[in-house]
């Protein structure tokens, strides 16, 4: 049987590949997109982690997950959350979306920001030096081959010098004097989030009481654990749409390639179907026949996508350094596991009509 399988296959060659591709593109669909997805929250979360902030304050009105299009609060809070207890330090930021809605440029004030946790670790220049300096992380520095010291335009008509290259994996990827980035959106005296360091952060809950006792009890106050619970596949709104909805396509791609392929096959097959039943051949063993070519062609796609997936990510990451996206084993099986399923599902029908076919009527089949 294992002959004859691989015979109908060979014989068929160009059916064969674009069932092979199909379900190639359908694997490759599912890692592809969900590392991508997966790879920039989770790069998000262990950056805004690696912050070292106990607490997050936000403005009223505004959710867990930050809004990020400007600064909408006076920057005078922070010097209300100074004066409450257990707060040791307080850094107000203004989060502003680039214009290419890709990365966030962070408008910091330096000392208050390092006295957070983790200061920046310089691999090449040092702090600023004047309002028209930024930071960047080494990844993005990489990618536009950029050393302290070059410029750098971040938004439209407005140049930087680089005044130093920090390690990456703290808050965001270019960071601009605070009071620069206020200025170039019209917000001075304003911010975006205050990050708090408590002297424990188990004394958050009492931070929090505090905060509201302040006249501040409409503004948002997330502790940073509460916050990256949040920050999870399951728990961000619409994450897991979007992921289903990926998988849902990808599943359809592969159903119908696969399903029409071996339809055509069984079709062309009549009279060897018929010939085989003739012979003694039980329905079962016309599905095995059927359901096991599929099962190879569907292993084989399952390997090829697996290896695109990996070098198209190998790829974007070469490309775009600031992309980090997740070849993640998890994934690796559920989209095996899925397209396989999916493979043999398309088979089904098509197994069944062939097992139903008369041999005499398929004897007499031209």
């Amino acid at each position: 049987m294992n002959k004859m399988i691989l015979a109908n296959l060979v014989h068929r060659p160009v059916r064969s590949l674009i069932s092979v591709f199909a379900i190639a593109i359908e694997v490759t669909l599912i890692l592809v997109i969900v590392g991508l997805s997966l790879g920039m929250l989770n790069d998000n979360k262990e950056r805004t982690r690696a912050v070292g902030a106990d607490a997050m304050v936000r403005p009223p009105g505004s959710s867990m997950i930050q809004s990020l299009g400007g600064a909408p609060v006076s920057i005078k809070y922070a010097d209300v959350l100074r004066k409450l207890p257990h707060v040791k330090v307080v850094s107000p930021a203004v989060l502003q979306v680039s214009n290419n809605a890709i990365e966030t440029i962070w408008g910091i004030d330096l000392d208050s920001f390092n006295a957070l946790g983790n200061p920046f670790r310089y691999m090449e220049g040092g702090p600023f030096s004047g309002p028209n300096d930024v930071i960047v992380d080494d990844f993005f520095a990489n990618s536009k081959h950029l050393h302290a010291g070059d410029s750098v335009e971040i938004f439209p008509a407005h140049s930087f010098r680089i005044s130093g290259v920090v390690e990456h994996g703290k808050g965001g990827r270019k960071f601009l004097p605070l009071a620069t980035l206020q200025e170039l959106i019209g917000a001075q005296g304003r911010a975006t989030i205050f990050y708090v360091k408590l002297d424990d952060a188990k004394n958050f809950e009492a931070f929090r009481n505090a905060v509201k006792g302040a006249g501040m009890d409409r503004f948002g106050i997330t502790s940073m654990d509460e916050w990256l619970s949040v920050m999870t596949p399951e728990r961000l709104p619409g994450f897991s749409i979007f992921i289903k909805t990926v998988i849902g396509v990808s599943v359809c791609i592969g159903f119908i390639v696969i399903f029409q392929a071996m339809y055509t096959a069984v079709m062309e097959r009549t009279r060897e179907i018929g010939i085989l039943k003739s012979l003694g051949a039980s329905k079962f063993y016309i599905v095995n026949t059927i359901v096991r070519e599929t099962a190879l062609l569907a292993l084989l796609g399952i390997l090829v996508g697996v290896g695109i997936s990996f070098l198209t990510q190998q790829s974007l990451v070469h490309a775009f350094p600031t992309l980090r996206p997740e070849f993640d084993s998890h994934w690796v099986v559920r989209a095996s596991i899925i397209a396989f399923v999916g493979a043999l599902l398309g088979a089904l029908y098509p197994a069944y009509k062939a097992s139903q076919k008369d041999p005499i009527d398929a004897l007499a089949y031209e």
